[in-house]
């Protein structure tokens, strides 16, 4: 998984807020308590983050291949829909359902598949992006696990185009939670089987992975202090920071090399990393994690 460093992130968000006035105009009254008083943050620094978060489908796919059982009970249930009722609860409830779906994917559960489609078309229509949702081709692909590629692609292309589409909107703070919603129900999952299957190692070092990821998270979300909700969101992550802090990732660099894959010439990255991280620390971060999900599908 490649690293965005945290200064790289705060010179991409230095640099595209720099000579811009921050935007004085409310959002549009539907969008309820969430209001962007800050500097706009550019697509490119959402989209730069989301490609260092490990995809919901890969992590998945890591549980399944694993040997690990689908449970279930680990996801959001569709039912909880009637629920969000504000664009706060339902922006990251779309990203929890997003993970939700493409667990069920993985583990070719269809039924379940389907409602999770329909409470994601749901959402969508409500925030006014249902129109980024092709819901046959995703509904098509998403009952053939074989179809992994095609639907990340798909997946994240709809993010950008999601991105794009409200940051023209002044509306970025959704694209923030839409990923933070996937991400939290990603590390739910994660870290519950995690706790259950102490000799997985690869499953700790996947966890280990994303302190840096929340740090990434955790300076998109700096940007709107002033709402209530996000703030409030902010508080939460800060101290699912202080579990993570307990570990530590050393990197190691090498020198990169070129090799001839398929004919053609490709960069290959040596540089290695090492992370220190216990069942202790496991526990804590999914008991973080846990709480702050609560609040979210609550």
């Amino acid at each position: 998984m490649r690293i965005l460093s945290a200064a790289l992130v705060v010179f991409f968000l230095i640099s595209c807020s720099s000579g811009k006035k921050p935007d004085e105009q409310a959002f549009e009254k539907s969008l309820d308590s969430i209001s962007n008083q800050g500097s706009s943050i550019d697509d490119e620094v959402i989209g730069s983050i989301l490609d260092q978060i490990p995809s919901p489908l890969e992590i998945s796919a890591l549980l399944k291949k694993s040997g690990i059982k689908y449970n279930p009970d680990l996801l959001n249930s569709p039912d909880n829909l009637p629920k969000y009722n504000t664009n706060y609860k339902m922006a990251l409830n779309l990203g929890i359902y997003g993970t939700d779906l493409g667990y069920t994917n993985i583990y070719e559960q269809n039924q379940s598949g389907i409602k999770y489609l329909s409470s994601i078309k749901s959402l969508a229509n409500q925030l006014n992006i249902g129109q980024f949702f092709d819901i046959e081709t995703i509904g098509r692909l998403a009952t053939n696990s074989k179809n992994l590629d095609s639907l990340l692609l798909i997946t994240t292309q709809n993010f950008n185009s999601i991105n794009h589409y409200l940051q023209q909107q002044n509306r970025s703070n959704l694209s923030v939670l839409l990923l933070t919603g996937g991400w939290i129900e990603a590390m739910q999952v994660t870290c519950q089987v995690a706790v259950n299957n102490p000799g997985h190692t690869e499953l700790k070092e996947k966890i280990g992975e994303q302190k840096i990821t929340l740090e990434q998270i955790m300076l998109l979300f700096s940007f709107y202090e002033k709402d209530e909700n996000m703030a409030s969101l902010l508080n939460d992550l800060k101290e699912l920071e202080a579990a993570f802090n307990k570990i530590t990732i050393t990197y190691t660099y090498k020198e990169s090399s070129m090799e001839v894959v398929d004919g053609v010439a490709v960069i290959k990255d040596n540089s290695t990393s090492t992370i220190e991280i216990t069942d202790d620390d496991v526990k804590n971060i999914m008991s973080k994690i846990n709480s702050i999900r609560n609040k979210i599908i609550s």
